[in-house]
């Protein structure tokens, strides 16, 4: 699948600097970004549903403690 990204200038020339600086193309740290976006989220995603998890197995304990 194919997107179009669109940016604003500001952020167009910011990134070509980057691009420039690394001697990467802007393309390559898009997909970079991307890819990090997505692997932060979804160890987020995991920690959030092991806690859940973990705090409805130990309810009945942790209210008994109260």
């Amino acid at each position: 699948m194919a997107m179009n990204l669109r940016l604003d200038d500001d952020r167009a020339e910011a990134l070509k600097a980057q691009a420039d600086l690394e001697g990467r193309s802007m393309h390559a740290i898009v997909l970079r970004a991307v890819d990090d976006y997505l692997v932060r989220n979804a160890r987020e995603a995991m920690v959030r549903d092991t806690a859940i998890g973990q705090a409805a197995k130990w309810r009945e304990l942790m209210d008994r403690l109260k």
